[in-house]
Order: C-alpha cells, then structure tokens, then sequence
C-alpha cells in the first residue's frame, strides 16, 4: 500500500456540500477582514468543510476572514515566532494549541481573555470542554478562558479486523483490563508471520520524536495503572505519590517491554505523529491505540478497508474499572496584538453555536467530535450504526466519562510534553539498560524541575 502522508491525503479534488448553518447573531454593521491561521487537515474533506465554514461566516457577517491553511509543522513554528515576536494575525489555531501553545502564552499573558465567548456558551458545552478552555495567567494570578472549544480529540483502539480473524482469534473475545486487552494481540504476531512477513502485534509508540502520540500513550498506561491524580485541577503534581510513582513504573515497563520482546515494530521509536497511522495502513500491525480516527477517515474512499477496521474505545483499567479518556479539547486563540479583535471574536462566535459547529466537524468526516453533547442526540451522523467508527469515537469522547490533559491544569506539563521526557524514559530503558524504576525515578525529577516554575499561586 502506498505510504500515506499529510501531503498525499490532500491531494485532489474534495468538494464538500456545506450544511446549512443557524448563524447566531452577527453584529457588525460595516465590513472588515480578520486573518486567520489555521492547521490544514489530515484529509482533504477537513479543508473544503472549513472554507464552507468560513464562507458561510462572511455570508452572514458581510466580513472577511484571509484565512491561511498551513501544514501541522510549519504552522507550529509560525505561531510560536508571531507569538515571541508580537507580530500575530487576529486569529490562530492549531490541533497541538491546547498542549503545546495556549497554557504557555496563558500564562505569559499573551492570550486575550475569550470569557465573553466561551461563558455563554457554559450550559451548553461539555464539562471537560469547558474546564480545558480556562488556563492560567501569572501576571493576573488567576484562571480564565483562553480558548474558544469547538472540537475534541478521543484517543481509540484501531484493530484490524481480517488480521485478527486471520490469526484464528475472535475479536469479541479479548478480555475487558488494559494490560490483558493488550497481551491477546500478542500470540496473533507468532501465527500471522506464518504468511505476512514482517507484521507486529501494537502500534505502541515510545517515540522521542512526537509530539503528541508518546505522551498521549503515557498518561493512557498511567492512568490504566491508577495514576489518575498526576496533576490535579488546582495545577499541584503528586509526583511524590506512591501510587502515581507506581503507576509511571508499570506504565513504563508494559510499553518499553512489548518493545523489547518484538511486539512493537522497530521504527516505532523515531515515529512521529503520523507515523503509526502510515504503519497501520501498510498492515504492520493488527493493532494502535492513537488519537482521532484519522486511521480509518483517510480510508474512507476505500471501502473494503474502511470496513475491515475496526473502532473499538479504552478498555478497563486494570483495576476492572471504567477508565475516563483524556481528551484532546482544542479550538482558536486571539493573540494580545490581534489587530482587529471585533470581527475575530464575531467568527469564533459563529464557529462554536451548535449548527456552524456540527456543520463544520461533520463534513470533515468526524475526524473531530463537537463539544456540544446535544448535537449527537440531534444529528443522526455521530451515532449512526452504519459507521461504527464514527459511533464508537462519538461515545468514547462524549458519552463515557472524561477528563482534560494535565497542560490544562499546568502549563509545565506542556513544557515537559515538548521536551519529550517520556519518550527519553522510555529510550533510556530501551537502548541504555536503565531498569523502568531508575528512569521513572528519572523523568519525574525532570518533570518536578519544570513544575517549579510554574507556581499556581490561585486558583
């Protein structure tokens, strides 16, 4: 199968029908024009459905928006540049922000206050979706709302189906913890090399490289080890805790030894984001565990394959206990410097009511889930059983409980996530023989080094 990349999905004609939009009430009474950065999609229907978006915003507002669509690393090395330097557009967005952009320059108060946009919006959003759009500011020593919500990113188990059958297993029978839902995939490896050459059990990924996907992983297995209370809301780390402490060891240990014994594919240590859906689509593994379902929307025009996957949400903890997913809540900031902040709020407005929201998510495919919960008991696509994909993401994301990423309550979390502390942990173990103990030992005084700066002194 021809390897898959950001460029070659997008390439060719997608021409998306925009839905019609309940456009909310815009204001404006003479036209302007907002600039607009947004990350280009991981399929080429995210695009086309977000220039319907911003078509229908100038239809209804009779303003401009000069929207910029940039690839995942270029835009991330240009937003950090406009934000150190000051020179920023009105409007910026990236599917790493609530990670890598927003808690950092939130706390540098470099962020504008979004509270008229996102508290009116309060008994319609989902509780994590809200709690993840407020960040803390050191200069104003207090927590407020950076971040205007209108997507969620859910982290699934992609399977594929033929390969487990194939195997001589059933998938209905892989047990219900984590640790043991993970080890039923792995004999499948021994009887497929039989006829596949070359094939592996789990797309795990202790990558050094990221930058989502290692920590994404980490925390998953930490939090399926009971180590829930890493980071605690009020920003504290409980990196003393002996069962957070616990939990980062067995985390380590499951991750780094599947490595070791042969069950994760080689490359797997210098993958970056998109590496593992490139493996997963090449069949080199029957199995991932990764975030969205860009797995499965980038084979939608393969039908055979598209329905040869299969979307399944997190096993138990090993406990026996239903794990809560830590979800991706991402959106657009305005940058302090936005020169025309009237027309940028009006378009984030637009983009989080219900309908413009719904429009826009599901004609790029439910590559991303609103974060309104009533738009799935409103809009058949979310939940439809003609596409378990898209059903079994939408009730992983909202439907099961959740929480928000740690960078949410800490913005040295995201400090300690961008310098990849838990893929060296990992590469330490792996390549140097330093026991899971000894580098968990490790990587939390790193981590701790960090957290020092980041005082929470209100919350």
């Amino acid at each position: 199968m021809r390897k898959l990349t950001r460029r070659s999905v997008l390439r060719g004609s997608a021409a998306v029908a925009a839905g019609t939009f309940a456009c909310p009430y815009i204001a404006n009474a003479q036209a302007k024009t907002a600039s607009v950065w947004w990350q280009q999609g991981f399929v080429a229907e995210e695009d086309a459905s977000l220039r319907a978006t911003v078509a229908a915003y100038e239809k209804a507002s009779g303003n401009k928006i000069d929207l910029s669509i940039i690839p995942f690393g270029p835009l991330m090395q240009k937003e950090v540049a406009a934000l150190t330097s000051g020179d920023v557009p009105d409007v910026q967005e990236h599917d790493a922000g609530s990670q890598n952009l927003v808690p950092q320059n939130a706390w540098d108060d470099k962020l504008l206050d979004l509270t008229d946009i996102v508290e009116p919006m309060k008994s319609q959003l989902h509780p994590t979706a809200y709690l993840a759009s407020q960040y803390y500011n050191s200069v104003a020593k207090k927590r407020s709302f950076y971040l205007a919500p209108f997507k969620i990113n859910a982290a699934p188990v992609h399977v594929w189906g033929s390969l487990v059958e194939k195997a001589g297993y059933k998938l209905s029978d892989a047990p219900k913890t984590w640790d043991a839902f993970f080890d039923f995939f792995k004999p499948m490896q021994k009887k497929l090399r039989e006829s596949i050459r070359g094939i592996y059990a789990m797309g795990l990924q202790p990558t050094t490289v990221g930058p989502n996907d290692g920590n994404v992983l980490m925390y998953h297995f930490m939090m399926a080890n009971g180590g829930y209370g890493f980071i605690t809301p009020d920003g504290k780390a409980h990196l003393d805790d002996p069962q957070i402490k616990e939990a980062v060891i067995k985390a380590l240990t499951y991750i780094t030894t599947a490595f070791k014994d042969g069950y994760v594919p080689p490359g797997a240590l210098s993958w970056a984001d998109a590496d593992d859906n490139n493996a997963f689509h090449a069949k080199q593994m029957i199995m991932d565990l990764d975030g969205t379902i860009s797995t499965e929307v980038a084979m939608i025009h393969d039908k055979d394959q598209y329905d040869d996957a299969v979307t399944m949400g997190l096993p138990l903890d090993n406990a026996g206990k239903q794990m809560p997913e830590q979800i991706l809540c991402e959106g657009a900031w305005i940058p302090k410097g936005a020169k025309n902040v009237a027309v940028a709020k009006e378009f984030l407005k637009f983009l989080i009511q219900p309908q413009a929201m719904n429009d826009y998510l599901k004609n790029g495919l439910g590559r991303w889930l609103p974060t309104i919960p009533s738009i799935i008991k409103t809009e058949p696509f979310w939940l439809d059983p003609k596409d378990p994909h898209v059903k079994a993401y939408t009730e992983e994301g909202l439907v099961n409980p959740t929480l928000p990423p740690y960078a949410v309550f800490n913005p040295g979390i995201g400090v300690a996530n961008a310098q990849q502390i838990w893929g060296v942990a990992h590469a330490d173990i792996i390549q140097h023989g330093m026991t899971p103990k000894e580098s968990a030992e490790n990587a939390l005084k790193k981590i701790a080094a960090i957290l020092e700066k980041y005082p929470i002194a209100q919350t």
